[in-house]
């Protein structure tokens, strides 16, 4: 990530919280509102992150518009997030409606092992069909430029 949009993504998303605060985030002419997102989410928190308290990732919950699963994974910011299936930890999940993250808390269901598994389930249920990915460089979809792209070039 280039240092400039580092620095921007800090100070909006973590010193200043921006993002909570409808139409106070503009990127490209666009002020962003996350209670317009009426998409089905499922949510992440790991439980001893240090980064981003589990309970403050819970309040994507309150944030946005459409269905929200939040699913509370045990461990830190990186270990909670990259345990694989097999592995060692556990994970928590509620389908209750709550108002607060300790009322989801102390209704939350425990499960053993890797939070990936749960998700994994989530996103079949979620996706469509499988089919075959179309062909590359076809009428349809022809290359706007050879590799690696334009965007090499912005600084």
């Amino acid at each position: 990530m280039a240092r400039t949009v580092h620095s921007w993504y800090l100070r909006n998303a973590y010193v200043e919280n921006n993002l909570v605060e409808p139409g106070k985030l503009r990127l490209k002419g666009e002020s962003l509102n996350l209670g317009q997102v009426k998409l089905g989410i499922n949510a992440f928190g790991a439980e001893r992150d240090h980064i981003v308290p589990w309970d403050a990732a819970w309040r994507i919950c309150q944030l946005m518009s459409g269905t929200v699963r939040y699913v509370l994974a045990s461990s830190g910011h990186i270990a909670g997030m990259i345990n694989p299936p097999g592995g060692k930890g556990a994970y928590w999940t509620n389908e209750a409606e709550v108002d607060t993250p300790a009322r989801w808390r102390e209704s939350a269901q425990r499960h053993d092992g890797s939070w990936w598994v749960d998700w994994a389930a989530w996103l079949a249920e979620h996706s469509g069909a499988k089919r075959k990915p179309p062909s590359l460089r076809s009428d349809a979809h022809r290359p706007v430029l050879d590799a690696p792209g334009s965007y090499v070039l912005h600084q």
